[in-house]
């Protein structure tokens, strides 16, 4: 009986996200790195019915520590649903990243690829505006790319994220390799990618969910950001949900794409934000 339903649960699961692909087309991209040389690989996801000669927004989903770009393309619930949901719902081309795969946490090379990919992308579609999200790590990595570039960012959507790698404790390891070493030894590098000392990049519709039981990756880097984007009068949703962990419901993240684009898509902002790259700090750590 137990052999049973465990083949029938395998069986559900199976066809729920053979129905989720349904609506898609989706190809595994691979392209030679810029920065490197190496072989990277991207999921791209274009809707039945896609028309090439018509101009279309581009969503970049980034997965989260420990997976690869297949999370977001076949994810049957939370983060990877919803916005496979969104990019049906507004018409969206739809990629999945590896940007460098288990334990990015958006490092030079990772961000290196993402504009590749951009760049590449827009060569090839007719692509108005660019949102980026993710979830945890991918989160974490959305916001550091848009404080990087928010010169190419038209709205994010960040779940369960850290907005401050000189506070951030846990993953370490992976950090260091991803980043070029520790804090003490390029605190720069940390401060750069910490989308928390970058408020004034964040001129886009933001959208974020934090959990206030989180201890994987703690919920007050993003209060505090998206505190201080209030306080400056910026289009910000928070979503918080004070006793739940590390998850969040594919609805909640749907929430927030609905806030997001609809206000990206209206928006006409002429501000030309200065880059985090050629920022010039007095910083001591």
């Amino acid at each position: 009986m137990k052999k049973t339903l465990l083949v029938c649960l395998a069986i559900l699961a199976v066809s729920h996200s053979a129905l989720a692909e349904d609506r898609f087309n989706v190809k595994d991209v691979s392209f030679k790195a810029s920065c490197d040389g190496t072989t990277q690989k991207y999921v791209r996801l274009l809707g039945k019915g896609f028309d090439q000669s018509k101009a279309h927004d581009l969503v970049v989903g980034l997965h989260g520590h420990g997976s690869n770009r297949w999370q977001f393309a076949d994810q049957t619930k939370n983060s990877g649903l919803a916005i496979r949901n969104t990019a049906v719902k507004y018409n969206l081309i739809m990629i999945c990243p590896d940007y460098r795969a288990k334990t990015s946490w958006m490092g030079p090379k990772a961000e290196a690829d993402v504009l590749q990919i951009i760049e590449e992308l827009k060569k090839q579609y007719k692509i108005d505006k660019v949102f980026i999200c993710g979830g945890s790590m991918g989160a974490s990595s959305a916001l550091t790319f848009t404080a990087m570039h928010p010169e190419l960012v038209a709205g994010v959507v960040s779940v369960n994220g850290t907005a401050n790698h000189l506070e951030y404790s846990n993953f370490q390891d992976a950090i260091i390799e991803s980043f070029g070493g520790t804090k003490k030894q390029i605190p720069l590098e940390y401060k750069k990618r910490s989308a928390e000392y970058w408020p004034e990049s964040f001129i886009m519709p933001v959208g974020v969910a934090v959990s206030g039981k989180d201890t994987i990756v703690p919920p007050q880097s993003v209060l505090r950001l998206t505190d201080i984007l209030e306080k400056m009068g910026k289009d910000v949703k928070l979503i918080y949900s004070p006793e739940k962990g590390h998850s969040t419901g594919h609805e909640i993240t749907e929430k927030l794409f609905d806030y997001v684009i609809p206000k990206a898509r209206e928006k006409k902002n002429n501000i030309k934000p200065v880059s985090a790259i050629g920022r010039i700090h007095n910083f001591t750590f």
